[in-house]
């Protein structure tokens, strides 16, 4: 007898039996095999399977009778069998020259029920839950799904569920789950703590943020759920704040949600170091590729040598220049910038060092998270694809898009090596958000200028991302005592694949004047093209045909409606081609507080149609912060704009009209040319507004509320008119107003209510001092 064989095979036993597999027990007794040696199995015996067959099992494992097999092979099987998921045990023995195997088998789960829930439906739990009718149940998935389960009710803002998990026996190795949920109540956010800030004030951070405190309208905007990622982007969106004002060692040193254990409501705390301020030194361009001059480089430069530090116009800087090197030939060029901060004088000087980077191109880009929105959606927004050469610059434009988009909670990209040294993974990470809206707005006139004023009411629905292709559909409908209205309006933001977007319109318009009525039915379809980040471009097409119907006739009809109307009668069509340019650099259209914008236009109606003219219009807005402190923002406004016949006179209705968004403490259409027999006001050929506001928060509310107070002085004036017979008052007479206003920016609609003093003013003005209306930022 050989002892060193018999004590390898003993060894061998011992550490086979004692090794752990997958999920469950295994007891081998492999009597003499050993590890140097096979043994042949002369019969394998399965016991223990109630639904799996015994021919199965023995294909599972890949063992035949006759065949040899070793201790490695056994291992092999015993891990074969558990990976299959069917079973919660294996015992594999040897009893003479049979191979015995005994399996204990998962039980097959036959429903999933959940009881007690109702703000979760039934659908939404299923898809968190791994656990399925069909599959196999075990303990671990189990524990597992209830912690998917009290996620779920953590996203909606419920994070005291409870969660019972009970499993019914019902023979047959047959098992339903029942998931027993105690909702609770919803958890609040009661607090937002903001420790270190001295540059800006709590209310000005709060308003940066995405999680807000619990308010009274909380249960409409859902803003008030605690959610450890939302914190998270939070710190990412008050880095962004601060590095675009210049505080480049802003520093978030701790951030937490805690939960009161008596309440089960929610305190949020994030303390800050802001560090000093600092203005842009000198900037240069330092290049170390040959062929690539720095003077040429020069244009793109965003940055200023005196202006605040903000890294978003360094990250401005670096795509321009990483597009024109890779459109001179150098695509693999890489634009880092290098800081040099100046404690004394705090400005920091920037180097922008240009080097031929590693060549590396891009092998894929792999979409995940997106449960919703398309992938080609989320691809359009690169400039990169399979196979171009990868550029780290584009990567944060690309980031920088798909925020933009609003159709994601967050976006995440990052990168991973590719098959070879020169490829890399782009790998995106887009959670969709809803993008579905419902709007209520509504609005007040008083009676007069020809109308019978009263409340106007108008509903929209507005879905920014329809069927997750990106595309914005637009239905809205709203009326009051004299008017209704009725607009659809869809728009595919890439035509043709290309940065193109495309919008068709149409609507339907009728008002009633106190002497006629006038239905006004149109299209159109327009094309948007941006030039660069700011500044984009519109052309298009509308037709509109005009009817008037119910004219009382002379004495109580203005002139000049019953002039037109005998010239070109009742119908009127116009058929008119548009353009306009915007220039945008406001940073928020919900909350601005700082840039400009501007918008100019033209339309020309002649194309076809009844109508000849030309239009011009322009309007600026100004937003300046005043006082960090006070979150209190200065806005100018102004605005002008004339219509010119061409080879004949304006219409009398195609002249403009001023409202209350060009000056306030009017009548909508109440100053002006008038009628000479009615006086009734008809509009005007060339109009100037301007307007000063500042506006602050209301000290009284919390910030989350959305209200906002101002004070504004407004001056306008509208003159000229082509029926000079019938028409008065066509003189440039200035009016001015002041007032005081209310801003909401409530979960419906923006709205504002304003009331407005009449400084300056003519005869024939119609005075209006309080307006309510729909509430617009630019």
């Amino acid at each position: 007898m050989k002892t060193a064989p018999r004590m390898l095979s003993a060894v061998s036993a011992i550490a086979l039996a004692l090794t752990p597999a997958v999920g469950g027990g295994i007891a081998l007794t492999l009597g003499s095999v050993s590890a140097a040696e096979a043994a042949v199995a002369r019969a394998i015996s399965v016991r223990g399977n109630q639904r799996v067959a015994n021919g199965t099992v023995a294909d599972l494992i890949g063992f035949r009778a006759g065949a040899n097999y070793s201790a490695a092979d056994i291992d092999d099987a015993v891990k074969k069998l558990f990976a299959t998921g069917l079973f919660s045990d294996v015992d594999v023995s040897v009893s003479g020259g049979t191979l015995v195997v005994v399996v204990s088998e998962l039980s097959i789960v036959n429903q999933v029920v959940f009881r007690g829930n109702r703000k979760q439906k039934d659908d939404r739990l299923r898809g968190v839950v791994r656990l399925a009718p069909r599959g196999t149940f075990d303990q671990a998935t189990l524990d597992a799904d209830v912690e998917a389960i009290r996620g779920a009710y953590g996203a909606i803002g419920r994070n005291d569920v409870s969660v019972y998990p009970e499993v019914v026996d019902l023979g047959d190795n047959r098992v339903n789950v029942v998931f027993q949920i105690d909702e609770g109540g919803r958890t609040k956010i009661t607090q937002i703590n903001i420790i270190g800030n001295n540059a800006f004030s709590d209310r000005r951070l709060q308003g940066v943020i995405s999680t807000k405190k619990s308010n009274p309208l909380s249960w409409l905007t859902r803003s008030d759920i605690y959610d450890d990622q939302r914190l998270a982007a939070d710190e990412e969106q008050l880095r962004r704040f601060y590095f675009n004002r210049g505080y480049a060692d802003f520093r978030i040193l701790s951030s937490s949600g805690d939960i009161d254990p008596n309440t089960g409501n929610v305190v949020v705390t994030i303390e800050v170091d802001e560090g000093e301020r600092y203005k842009f030194g000198m900037v240069d361009i330092d290049s170390t590729v040959s062929g690539v001059g720095s003077e040429e480089l020069r244009s793109t430069v965003s940055t200023r040598d005196g202006a605040i530090y903000s890294a978003e116009d360094v990250e401005d800087t670096l795509i321009a220049m990483s597009e024109r090197l890779a459109t001179e030939g150098f695509p693999f060029a890489e634009v880092t910038p290098v800081g040099n901060r100046n404690f004394e004088t705090r400005t920091i000087d920037v180097s922008y060092v240009i080097d031929q980077g590693q060549r590396a191109f891009v092998e894929r880009i792999e979409i995940m998270g997106n449960a919703r929105t398309r992938d080609y959606v989320i691809r359009r927004e690169f400039d990169l694809a399979e196979g171009d050469a990868f550029n780290q610059t584009l990567l944060r434009r690309a980031q920088r898009r798909l925020e933009r988009l609003d159709y994601f909670e967050r976006v995440d990209i990052t990168t991973r090596p590719g098959s070879a040294p020169d490829r890399v993974i782009i790998v995106v990470n887009a959670v969709d958000k809803s993008t579905g809206e419902f709007g209520i707005g509504a609005g007040y006139t008083t009676a007069g200028a020809g109308s019978s004023g009263g409340v106007s009411v108008e509903a929209s629905v507005v879905e920014r991302n329809f069927l997750g292709r990106g595309q914005t559909i637009r239905i809205s409908a709203g009326g009051g005592v004299d008017n209704r209205t009725y607009n659809i309006s869809f728009t595919e933001p890439y035509f043709l694949g290309y940065r193109l977007a495309l919008t068709g319109a149409a609507y339907r318009k009728t008002k009633d004047y106190n002497t006629y009525d006038l239905a006004s039915t149109g299209g159109s379809i327009s094309f948007g093209l941006p030039i660069t980040h700011d500044l984009s471009a519109n052309i298009g097409y509308k037709f509109q045909q005009d009817e008037f119907s119910n004219v009382d006739g002379v004495g109580s009809t203005p002139q000049s409606i019953l002039d037109d109307i005998s010239t070109y009668g009742n119908t009127w069509t116009e058929s008119t081609i548009f353009y306009g340019l915007t220039y945008n650099t406001v940073d928020s259209p919900q909350d601005p507080h700082e840039g400009l914008y501007l918008r100019f236009g033209q339309e020309f109606a002649g194309v076809g149609g009844d109508a000849r003219h030309v239009k011009s219009t322009v309007a600026g807005s100004y937003y300046k912060t005043l006082s960090d402190e006070a979150d209190l923002v200065g806005v100018l406004r102004f605005g002008a704009g004339n219509i010119t016949g061409l080879g004949q006179d304006v219409r009398s209705v195609d002249h403009f009209q001023l409202g209350t968004k060009f000056i306030r403490g009017f009548e909508n259409n109440g100053i002006g040319p008038t009628d000479i027999s009615t006086g009734d006001h008809i509009g005007g050929k060339t109009y100037f507004n301007a307007s000063a506001e500042a506006q602050f928060p209301l000290p009284a509310f919390p910030r989350d509320l959305g209200l906002k107070g101002s004070v504004f002085a407004d001056a306008a004036t509208l003159f000229g008119h082509d029926d000079g017979a019938n028409a008065a008052n066509t003189a440039m007479e200035w009016r001015a107003s002041a007032g005081i206003g209310l801003i909401w920016d409530s979960p419906f609609a923006p709205l504002r209510f304003d009331y407005a003093w009449p400084l300056m003013k003519e005869p024939t003005d119609k005075v209006q001092n309080f307006n309510f209306s729909i509430s617009t930022a630019f």
